[in-house]
């Protein structure tokens, strides 16, 4: 596998054939990481998913119908599985696709399912366990899931490819519901079936997959955590989990080229470019220029401890970073767009001499805009500021989307929620061009 990957970091750095080169070499990773692991310890799984707010769509028979993920294991025998296909086709439950995982014990088989609209996920689940399976999960489906698993694999190798900062939101949209953590090397993350880690809690480079966690070797030598509620990941998951990582080691640090140049309204122009770890020195720079009230707005500690943030702030492992720079490269702003777990995080910070200006306002609207486009179902982001901090707050209000606040002993937490209708309305940037190759 060492091999393929290191082809395809090779290709990459050859051009625009990447994504194709990339698709191919994927596709041998994933062939070829077969490898056994333990199952037995498999948990019970999470009740059917509430479907009160589900939207019914039409089906190819004019009645209105539904889109379900469910998995449930079956007995490893001839016929058992046949059963229950004829069990969903009694109920006029059509099988949109299926992918099977063996297990030590019996086979998890995982449907993506066009059932009718009055039919809820506890009677799916009822319909399945009475044909037979067992720990059945059940959850809606939406069109993104008609996707075939090997096709979205690939294009989510061909976005980490591209851009490192995709890692962590290719991992979630590969695995489904989870939470994502970076963790710094030599974090014990695990007991009992974590006895897999070594006395320091780091994670052997193949990896630890326990249930409902998996724990990857990260590229830095930290770990990645991911974590799913009730439903136990599979050895083919951990494979492809697996494969995308190493892709990530074997590329490098990386983000796409691409700016913006804005001329703001006393006539100045400020480029807004992707930034990463590249740019320590002169986001340090921009810090010795900022005054403590700067500082201390932003980072809500000691200002002398301000410096030591930047190397994770600026990192593609925990989220993306825009710069806004002068003609003479000098950096006046950055704008954070953070994966913090299962949510997102956005803050800024612009030098003195350049604050209300419309920088703060702009290096916001592009980070959302990234958000809304991450198809990963990113529902809102939050801002941690103090309630004195005016700028801040007034940069969320233009975004022109719905806020809500939160305020405790003076630091407020402002939340703009992303959903559909509020996106449509919203005043939001088309960041597109920032992060284009």
């Amino acid at each position: 596998m060492s091999d393929v990957t290191d082809g395809v970091a090779r290709l990459v750095e050859h051009g625009p054939a990447v994504p194709a080169m990339v698709l191919a070499s994927v596709a041998a990773l994933i062939a070829t990481a077969r490898f056994h692991t333990r199952w037995s310890r498999r948990h019970g799984q999470a009740p059917p998913a509430d479907d009160t707010d589900a939207r019914p769509s039409t089906g190819p028979e004019g009645g209105e119908c539904a889109l379900w993920r469910m998995r449930t294991t079956v007995r490893d025998a001839p016929g058992s599985l046949a059963v229950l296909c004829a069990a969903l086709a009694e109920r006029r439950i059509d099988i949109l696709s299926l992918q099977t995982h063996p297990l030590a014990e019996g086979t998890m088989d995982e449907f993506l399912l066009r059932a009718p609209g009055e039919l809820s996920g506890a009677g799916l689940a009822d319909v399945v366990t009475a044909a037979g399976g067992a720990r059945t999960w059940t959850e809606r489906a939406d069109a993104h899931d008609l996707v075939d698993a090997p096709t979205r694999v690939l294009g989510l190798a061909t976005r980490t490819a591209l851009d490192a900062a995709e890692l962590p939101l290719a991992l979630r949209q590969l695995l489904g519901r989870c939470t994502i953590r970076s963790l710094p090397a030599g974090t014990g993350t695990g007991t009992g079936a974590g006895a897999d880690t070594d006395a320091t809690g780091a994670v052997p480079p193949e990896g630890v997959l326990e249930d409902t966690v998996l724990r990857l070797h990260a590229p830095d030598g930290g770990v990645i955590s991911v974590e799913r509620a009730h439903l136990p990941f599979t050895p083919a998951e951990f494979a492809r989990a697996r494969a995308l990582v190493e892709l990530d080691a074997r590329l490098g640090p990386r983000i796409p080229h691409g700016l913006d140049v804005l001329t703001l309204p006393e006539g100045s122009d400020i480029t807004i470019r992707r930034a990463d770890t590249r740019d320590v020195p002169a986001a340090k720079a921009m810090h010795e220029r900022c005054s403590a009230r700067t500082l201390g707005m932003r980072y809500h500690g000691p200002v002398g401890d301000a410096d030591r943030y930047l190397n994770h702030l600026l990192s593609p492992r925990f989220g993306r970073t825009l710069a806004a720079q002068t003609a003479s490269g000098r950096i006046v702003g950055l704008g954070h767009l953070l994966w913090d777990g299962d949510e997102t995080e956005v803050a800024l910070l612009v030098e003195d001499a350049w604050q209300r200006r419309g920088i703060g306002g702009e290096l916001l609207g592009r980070l959302v805009a990234m958000a809304t486009e991450t198809e990963t179902g990113c529902e809102s982001v939050y801002a941690v500021t103090q309630a004195s901090n005016t700028g801040m707050v007034a940069a969320m209000r233009g975004l022109g989307l719905p806020l809500d606040y939160q305020i405790e002993e003076g630091t407020l937490v402002v939340t703009a929620r992303l959903d559909p209708s509020a996106r449509s309305a919203a005043r939001l940037p088309h960041g597109e061009r920032i992060g284009q190759e």
